[in-house]
């Protein structure tokens, strides 16, 4: 796995690991190679990036956490959406919504 793009806005891997997760529980594993397949290869996402992030995202009860065995069946992480989670989820997608409007329309009238 490689890294985080340095264009990522700060905040914004937590934003999308918790869009991944809306869609149901994964593992550290799953929810990188999920983000890296979703954006085409654009984001791949490094431990060293993805497990402080949900870390903070567990802190802040935006996700739960529990033990289980994956698809190999080894023992891994699988973390799940909370219900502020989902509130967080919907007010961070707003926010973005409007930067990024904002962003096309300087560089469309620049």
């Amino acid at each position: 796995m490689g890294r985080v793009p340095d264009g990522l806005l700060p905040g914004t891997l937590e934003m999308l690991i918790l869009r991944v997760l809306a869609s149901g529980p994964l593992h550290g594993y799953g929810i990188a190679q999920r983000l890296n397949v979703v954006s085409q290869n654009v984001l791949e996402v490094g431990e060293s990036s993805l497990y402080p992030a949900l870390q903070r995202l567990l802190l802040n009860d935006f996700v739960d956490a529990e033990w289980a065995a994956s698809e190999n069946n080894r023992r891994a992480r699988f973390y799940t959406l909370t219900r502020a989670g989902r509130k967080q989820l919907a007010a961070e997608e707003a926010s973005f919504e409007r930067m990024t409007a904002a962003i096309r329309r300087v560089l469309s009238e620049a």
